[in-house]
């Protein structure tokens, strides 16, 4: 039976736009047919940008875009278009941007009315069905701004070209501003002591409620610890990381039961999250959970890595080995008509003790689990979470041993086959929608982390699911040598720049974590094309949108490493790291100058781009290099030891005697030198390529690397 509304959005892809195909909206994907339509009947936009595991995007078409009397006014004022900003990063760029220029805050549901031309006049978030929560009622504000168009129509779109003016204007400074002096350490000690200001000395992270993973920070105090290790600095920096890694681990954030992380933290506690889950926060703290455990070998940060990665295998992974978007916060409540937020996660105490006999009071104890519910003061405003708990682990089993007198091992084991069960249990309850489609970028930082996974844990589970995905990108998502935003069904809208920049930093860990030379190569072509297509000549670092679509108002860069680095960063770090291993003087200039591009942004405020400041100290330390020369197989256990224990700043560069090796060298005459050792393979040990006596045992690698 026909469903009684179907609008355009049946055509599209993105499980967002397809979340709204049955809206009685008349919704328009963003396409030339929606602006010339807009021209044609001299309406304005409604622009309504989200994704599909946004809660408050679930709950405006709920309130808004399923009613018929709301969507009348739409229908009869305005064109409306949805937009998903995960597809199109460029439009929602462009208009947050003005967003939050205007109001103060952004987020989404974004909602952001707009002239034929595309010119944005009025803008917000969400809003409710009538006044309430402080923001005035969304039928009312579509009243009025179809009023105003109607009879102040010259005003309104003077000051849609005014805004348009000053967007172009933030966005594209004077040539020459980027080429400012180079950076000193000055950028990155202040960006130290931001966050040292911000740190909850208590609890871990940085700042109040809500509280934000954002691995990129993390990633930085502790590429600022390894800068100088020694200094007092350096050391907190390392501490607050250390300290941050561990509250979120044992926090009701990380999914004790599933593994990987919920998207943020409600309170100061890291207790209640908002319960979605995104790729790109499963790979970036993954990979920084094993860098972590690579400076401690502290068991809790490699049990936490695989466990995210082990969830990303499960649950998160496609048929083809790429890797799903997002799994949302809401889900069916069990045995309800009606979805809740975190439905699937939460229990109550008597679930668990129903599910867990005799092991309930000790998994009680540990996890926290009261029959109240166990949501801290504040966290729960709405009272959804009443009765329920979110698992949260309150005490080691060292801790809890005692008291249930049994060993730490028996307390482990026990813990183990109760988070088994519950496990069991709670994947019988209806799973929140899963997001499905396959986005370079985020599978770039997926892949890159596997990769890092197989390199320093030895794992070949980890590395054959980051070569499945790689593969599927390379095959079905790199059309003529073009990469594809995403894929669905098929194929997706075209790449930006930060699927170039992923995907390049993906191919090249692919090469060191398997010497397969054709990595390097397609990520040397990646960082081409990144350039061809999204480099800024004049100012240097790279545009968001490419330069032929007319619908994008203003080319904008991202200035920000937030939830993912920005793309600028990623290639800055990549192309250091290539041109290190190739002694590539171009390679290392066009770093240098995306970094001073960012350079005003990194003295103004330089915590807000802490993985650029990562590469910017890259690019100041002392560079090295480890070679390992001999047949693949042969020098098999040499290239393991060389993985595990390389330093992050360190390059691995593989000398097959065959014709890799040859290409290497037409590019890095040393590389004719690396050689085996009477017919032993060897390790090259190098700074600058200067190296040391060639190492031939396993053993005195290890021991050199320590």
């Amino acid at each position: 039976m026909p469903h009684p509304h179907t609008n355009r959005l049946i055509r599209e892809k993105s499980p967002y736009l397809l979340q709204h195909a049955h809206n009685p909206v008349d919704w328009h994907a963003w396409n030339p047919e929606a602006f010339e339509k807009a021209r044609r009947e001299d309406k304005p936009i409604f622009l309504s940008i989200g994704y599909s595991t946004c809660h408050w995007c679930h709950v405006m078409e709920r309130e808004s875009f399923e009613n018929d009397a709301t969507a009348h006014i739409l229908n009869t004022h305005f064109v409306p278009i949805k937009v998903d900003r995960e597809e199109r990063p460029d439009v929602d760029r462009v208009y947050m941007t003005f967003v939050q220029a205007t109001t103060g805050s952004g987020g989404w549901p974004m909602s952001v009315w707009l002239t034929p031309d595309l010119q944005p006049f009025a803008g917000g978030t969400y809003f409710p069905p009538d006044d309430r929560y402080g923001r005035p009622g969304f039928p009312a504000v579509l009243e009025r701004l179809a009023e105003v168009w109607l009879t102040e129509r010259p005003r309104v779109i003077e000051q849609g070209q005014k805004i348009t003016a000053m967007l172009c204007d933030f966005a594209s400074p004077p040539a020459g501003e980027g080429t400012l002096p180079a950076l000193d350490e000055n950028a990155a000690q202040s960006a130290y002591q931001q966050a040292a200001q911000a740190f909850d000395h208590e609890l871990g992270g940085f700042g109040a409620a809500p509280k934000f993973p954002r691995p990129v920070l993390l990633d930085f105090l502790l590429a600022f610890h390894r800068h100088q290790p020694t200094s007092a600095d350096a050391q907190r920096a390392r501490d607050m990381a250390f300290h941050t890694l561990r509250m979120m681990a044992a926090g009701g954030m990380h999914d004790h039961l599933g593994g990987g992380f919920h998207r943020y933290s409600v309170d100061r506690f890291w207790h209640v999250p908002h319960y979605e889950k995104m790729l790109y926060d499963q790979a970036q703290l993954a990979a920084t959970y094993l860098q972590a455990w690579q400076v401690n070998r502290e068991p809790l940060f490699e049990q936490t890595a695989r466990g995210i990665l082990d969830y990303v295998l499960r649950d998160m992974t496609s048929p083809d080995g790429a890797f799903f978007s997002a799994e949302d916060a809401d889900s069916l409540i069990p045995g309800a008509t009606e979805k809740g937020e975190g439905a699937f996660y939460v229990w109550t105490k008597a679930e668990i003790d129903a599910a867990l006999g005799a092991d309930a009071p000790l998994f009680n104890q540990v996890f926290g689990v009261v029959p109240e519910g166990n949501s801290p003061a504040g966290s729960d405003p709405h009272g959804e979470l009443k009765g329920l708990n979110t698992l949260i682990r309150r005490l080691t089993g060292q801790d809890a041993a005692a008291p249930f007198q049994l060993t730490a091992t028996e307390t482990s084991e026990r813990l183990a086959r109760c988070r088994a069960i519950l496990l069991e249990r709670r994947s019988a309850r209806p799973r929140p929608h899963l997001d499905d489609k396959i986005l370079a970028s985020w599978n770039g930082l997926m892949i890159s982390a596997f990769a890092r996974a197989a390199m320093l844990l030895g794992d070949d589970t980890y590395l054959q699911a980051a070569l499945r995905a790689a593969r599927f990108i390379r095959r079905s998502m790199y059309p003529d040598g073009r990469l594809l935003r995403s894929y669905r069904q098929g194929s997706g809208p075209q790449g930006f720049a930060d699927d170039y920049a992923a995907m390049a930093a993906a191919a090249l860990a692919l090469y060191e974590a398997t010497e397969d030379i054709a990595w390097l190569q397609w990520s040397l072509e990646l960082l081409a094309t990144l350039d061809a297509l999204f480099l800024d000549p004049l100012n240097g670092g790279y545009f968001s949108a490419r330069a032929e679509d007319p619908s994008i108002l203003v080319r904008m860069k991202e200035d920000h490493d937030g939830a993912e680095p920005a793309a600028s960063s990623l290639a800055a770090s990549t192309a250091l790291r290539l041109a290190l291993m190739l002694d590539d003087a171009p390679l290392q200039a066009r770093a240098m100058e995306t970094i001073r591009a960012f350079a005003p942004q990194l003295r103004a405020n330089p915590i807000a781009m802490p993985a650029m400041l990562e590469a910017f100290l890259f690019s100041i330390t002392p560079p090295s290099q480890i070679i390992i020369a001999g047949p693949t197989s042969d020098a098999a256990p040499l290239a393991r030891v060389a993985r595990a224990l390389a330093a992050p700043e360190t390059v691995l560069l593989y000398a097959d005697a065959g014709p890799a090796q040859s290409w290497l060298a037409e590019r890095l005459p040393f590389m004719r030198t690396a050689t085996s050792v009477d017919g032993k393979p060897a390790a090259y040990v190098c700074e600058n390529f200067t190296c040391r006596l060639p190492i031939t045992d396993p053993v005195e690698l290890r021991n050199t690397l320590r």
